[in-house]
C-alpha cells in the first residue's frame, strides 16, 4: 500500500449522472417556476396600466352625471323660485285689487252722498221758488207790495194806466202771463225757459213786431214814455236807455211780468217789487 493511500483526496468525488440529471431537472423546474412567476409578475405589473387607462373614462362619466344632476337641481331651484315669485305677484295683485275695490266703494258712497245732498238742495230750492211764487200770486190778488226792490211801496207816486188792454197789447200781455212759472235760463228763448229779453222778444213776435234780441237795444226800440203814464204792453227796462240790463212787460194794474233770475224764474209782480228805470212803447 502506498504511503499516501490513507490520506483522503482533496478532490470532490464525482457526482453520478443520475444526480446531475436530477439536479438539472430541479434547476429546470425552478427556472420554469421562476419564468412562470416572472411572466405572472409581468402580467400583474401590466394590469395597473390597463386600469389607469380605463379610469379617466369612468371619471368622465361620473363627472357628466354629477354635472347633469347639478343642472337638474339648479333647474328645480329656478322653478321653485319662479313659482314663489308668481305666488308673491298673485298675492300682491289680489291685495291691490282688494284695495282698489275698497277705494271704488268709498268713492261711490261719496258720490251717492253728494247726489243725495244735491237732490235735497234742489228740492229745497224748488220748494222755496214755489213758495215765493205763491206769495207773489197772493200779492197780485191783494194788491200789496212784495219783494226787496228799491223799497218803493205800493202807495208811491208812480201812477199807471189801468185800462184793459186790447188788440196787439192784449195778445202781448196774454202771452207773457202764460209763461209765469217757467224757468229762467240765460240765453233762453222758450218755449219753457227764458231770459228777460228772450221773453219780451217772443211776446212781441206774436203780434208781428220784430224786436232786437238784447235788453240794451230793446230799451230804445220804441218811444220813451213816463212811468206815470204806462199802458199794458209797454216795455219796462232797468238801467239806462241803451244800456239797460233787464227788461219786462207792463201788464196793467201796477203789475209787470218778467224773467227775473234762476231763483224766481218768470214772475208776475208789482212795480214796487223791483221798480223799473224807464219804459218804451212799441205798439
Amino acid at each position: 500500500m502506498s504511503h499516501t493511500a490513507h490520506i483522503r483526496s482533496h478532490r470532490k468525488p464525482r457526482r453520478s449522472a443520475s444526480t446531475l440529471a436530477m439536479r438539472a431537472g430541479v434547476a429546470g423546474g425552478v427556472l420554469s417556476t421562476l419564468a412562470v412567476a416572472g411572466a405572472s409578475g409581468s402580467a400583474n405589473a401590466a394590469e395597473p396600466v390597463t386600469q389607469t387607462l380605463e379610469l379617466p373614462t369612468l371619471t368622465a362619466d361620473l363627472a357628466a352625471q354629477v354635472a347633469q344632476s347639478a343642472d337638474a337641481t339648479q333647474q328645480a331651484a329656478a322653478n321653485y323660485e319662479l313659482r314663489a315669485e308668481r305666488d308673491a305677484a298673485a298675492a300682491q295683485a289680489a291685495k291691490e285689487a282688494k284695495a282698489d275695490l275698497a277705494e271704488a266703494k268709498k268713492k261711490a258712497a261719496e258720490a251717492k252722498k253728494k247726489a243725495e245732498e244735491a237732490a235735497r238742495k234742489e228740492a229745497a230750492e224748488r220748494a222755496s221758488r214755489t213758495s215765493e211764487r205763491a206769495t207773489l200770486s197772493a200779492s197780485v190778488d191783494t194788491g200789496t207790495s212784495v219783494g226787496t226792490g228799491s223799497g218803493t211801496s205800493a202807495g208811491s207816486s208812480t201812477s199807471t194806466n189801468t185800462s184793459t188792454p186790447s188788440g196787439s197789447a192784449a195778445a202781448v200781455v196774454a202771452f207773457v202771463q202764460a209763461q209765469v212759472g217757467d224757468a229762467y235760463v240765460s240765453g233762453g228763448t222758450g218755449p219753457n225757459s227764458w231770459d228777460c229779453s228772450g221773453l219780451v222778444q217772443a211776446a212781441f213776435k206774436q203780434v208781428g213786431v220784430d224786436l232786437p234780441r238784447v235788453s240794451q237795444a230793446q230799451s230804445t226800440a220804441g218811444t220813451q214814455v213816463s212811468l206815470s203814464n204806462l199802458q199794458p204792453g209797454d216795455i219796462l227796462y232797468w238801467g239806462g236807455a241803451g244800456s239797460a240790463y233787464h227788461v219786462g212787460v207792463y201788464v196793467g194794474d201796477g203789475m209787470f211780468v218778467g224773467a227775473q233770475n234762476p231763483s224766481t224764474g218768470v214772475i208776475k209782480a208789482s212795480l214796487s217789487y223791483d221798480p223799473p228805470s224807464g219804459a218804451v212803447r212799441v205798439l
